[in-house]
């Protein structure tokens, strides 16, 4: 029944879909929450970063901006990030996850963002007079509760990282989309392959979904 599969490593390319998720999702994170700090900040010149950035890269097309990190930083100014020339696959993956890390970071930041317009000023403050700087209200006080009551649109975001890793397939890294594209010009079964790759991707989101929806109601903030 399954006989077009033989030859192919279905679970490996998934695995490099995974790697693709994971790294992409943690370095997205991080950048999103200087963001989004950048964003509230009282300093002119982060705030205004902050707002250029995000809306010039969520504007943009992740497929130009992997193409960008391939040809441009790779190609043109010899941007590897800790990968060796000879070591082509490594390159680009990390490539990749620079590019979706970029691109994701800045729907991280604007549900960051919102969290942080939940969050009574009053607290803030109240910590500001007890003498906490911008820093500390902002790490003590602020992003907690802005994480909790932001879990749901994170897990939006995550979800669609997941299937966004599909783009990564442009600059050839071997993740799920690209096995099933040389699939598709190697075998007749083309309905077959596409119904088993999008259950690949179901398996995938729809146990995330379903937790970090969980997740949402137990660690909200009831106000």
């Amino acid at each position: 029944m399954f006989d077009f599969l033989e030859g192919y490593d279905l679970i490996g390319a998934f695995w490099v879909t995974v790697q693709l998720t994971l790294f992409s999702a943690l370095f997205s994170l991080v950048w999103g929450t200087i963001l989004a700090g950048m964003r509230v900040s009282p300093v002119p010149l982060m705030r205004g970063f902050g707002t250029v950035y995000v809306n010039i890269v969520r504007n943009t097309p992740l497929t130009v901006i992997i193409v960008f990190c391939a040809l441009g930083l790779a190609d043109v100014y010899g941007v590897t990030f800790g990968a060796g020339t000879d070591d082509v696959k490594s390159q680009y993956f990390r490539l990749a996850v620079f590019g979706l890390s970029a691109y994701t970071a800045a729907f991280v930041c604007e549900a960051l963002r919102s969290g942080i317009n939940t969050v009574p000023k009053g607290q803030a403050e109240a910590a500001r007079a007890i003498g906490l700087s911008f820093t500390q209200v902002l790490t003590l006080i602020v992003l907690p509760q802005a994480f909790r009551s932001v879990v749901g649109p994170l897990a939006n975001v995550l979800i669609a990282l997941t299937k966004n890793t599909t783009v990564a397939a442009t600059i050839g890294v071997a993740e799920a989309a690209y096995l099933m594209k040389g699939m598709i010009e190697n075998e007749a079964a083309l309905v077959a392959i596409g119904a088993v790759f999008a259950f690949g991707f179901i398996v995938l989101t729809m146990p995330l979904g379903l937790f970090l929806g969980w997740l949402s109601n137990r660690v909200a903030v009831k106000r």
